[in-house]
């Protein structure tokens, strides 16, 4: 593994993106606020437009603040992408295998069903599938692998506790931002938090957030492509 040395500059970048990706959400509805616009009102696609938008903003500013660390990581990435995806594939796939595993093992004893987040989605998706897209196969490896990945790396340079760190913020964040109804749904930690590590570690053994970003939007592009099917053939 890379092993890191604590460094102040690329700690603060790290807190200041995470404190970006938390507090800047908060901020969405303050135009409309101030406008004295009611956002219940407003039509699906104006919503849609004003969301893709935000999220945009927010991934540009995150992206700005390691701009230095993307450049070096794309030069790196460009030379070498064969031999780090042809190495580092397979951990993904054991991620996808503890989730699926686990999944089932959890609804099979629990009777919970899917995840609340995950319900989420689906809701969500079926409202407005474009918007869905755009979060989830853009959006969100890009800002998660340099919030959740590259911005902890930053604060926590030990190989260990920045991969068990990194994995279970990422699940546990994954699993709370769903309404949840019983305490149960906390079992869905494990496949949550399996390809969080799974990220995390394959960052730890690059320093390369381009490998386990790339990953990520493999790994959501799937899923996604997955409710596409189940929309258009249900």
């Amino acid at each position: 593994m890379v092993m890191k040395k604590y460094n102040v500059k690329n700690a603060f970048l790290g807190v200041l993106a995470i404190l970006t990706y938390f507090i800047l959400p908060m901020l969405e509805g303050v135009p409309f606020e101030l406008m004295g616009i009611d956002t219940a009102t407003l039509p699906l696609v104006a919503k849609v437009i004003y969301m893709v938008a935000f999220e945009t903003v927010l991934m540009a500013i995150i992206v700005l603040i390691f701009h230095k660390k993307i450049e070096k990581d794309w030069q790196d990435m460009k030379q070498n992408h064969m031999n780090y995806y042809s190495t580092y594939l397979k951990y993904w796939l054991i991620a996808i295998m503890v989730m699926m595993l686990s999944n089932l093992l959890i609804m099979n004893f629990t009777n919970n069903g899917v995840a609340s987040n995950e319900q989420t989605i689906q809701e969500l998706f079926d409202v407005s599938p474009i918007y869905i897209f755009f979060s989830a196969v853009i959006f969100a490896p890009v800002v998660e692998e340099l919030v959740f990945r590259q911005g902890i790396r930053n604060i926590i340079p030990n190989n260990l506790l920045f991969i068990l760190a990194s994995g279970i913020i990422f699940g546990g964040l994954h699993v709370i931002s769903g309404s949840m109804e019983s305490l149960t749904e906390l079992l869905y930690l494990i496949p949550y938090c399996a390809p969080g590590i799974a990220f995390a570690y394959i960052l730890s053994k690059t320093d390369n957030i381009f490998v386990s970003m790339g990953i990520h939007f493999m790994h959501n592009g799937i899923l996604i492509a997955l409710q596409f099917m189940l929309l258009f053939f249900s």
